[in-house]
């Protein structure tokens, strides 16, 4: 007679269960959120959705666009989109670094959760035939690691902090310029949110050769990541309220745009540097702005900024 497995299989049962219960406790009392190692991915994947921006709509990271038209498509490896909740952006996998990065700042982004955690690292996303830029290739280099979503922009948690210290965000910026012009300009756009407006950030480079601490470069990282001419900014800045493309539309909208030499020898005024959208969108090739009607952008893209 066939002996029966069903007692032991009802205890196998009992016993793993049991044992799920206490790892999961485990897991439970080793999470810390002052230890950000030791998130656990739902924690992790639970503090994204808490504050980051909308994925979609209004407050989102391309409301107003996609101004290169990029893809999330491997094929396209000069213009591969990555939608990151933090921030989205355009990468150029040829010159390792991205063509434009763009964002949404308002009051509850400055809402200060965390500091300045200045953990550069890789950005595990990108294909493995890919050149994987990594913080330590900036070494040496005579340029700093400059953000395109600032840090300060992100302070609402940990993941948002980390997130603008991935190397896709990254650029060879000349000191001077990163901490001079570059600083200025972030400084008073978060101060202008602090009075009460939003505003849609789109920033990016192009060009070929600058001007670092130990004189020009057109590549570093033996030749994997190209250094830009030029690093450019456009913030469209509103009111904090809703129905903003109809509010733009109308003119309710303030827009700067600057346009700054990536060189030791830059001015710390930005205000040196104002330039049209139409002014970048020929020297990029971008089309700014495209979620508006082209009489609007036709309109809008010509103005220069009269900010004091």
């Amino acid at each position: 007679m066939m002996k029966s497995h069903t007692p032991y299989i009802v205890m196998f049962l009992f016993l793993l269960a049991g044992s799920c219960k206490y790892l999961a406790r485990i897991n439970e009392s080793a999470y810390d959120p002052k230890a950000p190692d030791a998130i656990t991915t739902q924690n992790l994947d639970q503090k994204l959705v808490d504050d980051a921006p909308p994925a979609t709509g209004e407050n989102s990271n391309m409301y107003l666009g996609n101004p290169s038209n990029a893809q999330p498509n491997y094929i396209l490896k000069n213009n591969f989109l990555i939608n990151l909740p933090y921030y989205s952006l355009s990468y150029d996998a040829d010159r390792g670094i991205a063509n434009w990065v763009s964002w949404h700042l308002n009051q509850d982004g400055l809402v200060s959760n965390t500091s300045r955690r200045d953990n550069y690292a890789e950005y595990q996303g990108l294909p493995e035939s890919w050149h994987m830029v990594h913080p330590k290739n900036y070494s040496g280099s005579g340029f700093d690691r400059g953000h395109h979503c600032p840090s300060a922009d992100r302070l609402t948690s940990e993941n948002a902090n980390a997130a603008t210290f991935l190397m896709i965000n990254i650029l060879p910026q000349a000191p001077n310029n990163n901490q001079g012009v570059w600083n200025n300009f972030e400084m008073y756009l978060r101060r202008r949110v602090a009075e009460g407006n939003e505003i849609y950030v789109i920033m990016g480079s192009y060009g070929q050769g600058g001007i670092g601490k130990q004189g020009y470069a057109t590549r570093i990282d033996s030749g994997r990541v190209a250094v830009p001419s030029h690093i450019w900014k456009i913030a469209v800045i509103l009111p904090e309220g809703d129905n903003d493309i109809q509010r733009i539309a109308a003119g309710e909208a303030e827009i700067i745009a600057i346009n700054t030499p990536n060189s030791e020898s830059v001015s710390s005024s930005w205000r040196k540097y104002l330039v049209t959208i139409r002014d970048l969108e020929k020297a990029t090739g971008h089309n700014f702005l495209s979620e508006l009607s082209i009489e609007i952008q036709d309109k809008l893209e010509i103005e220069l900024s009269k900010a004091a």
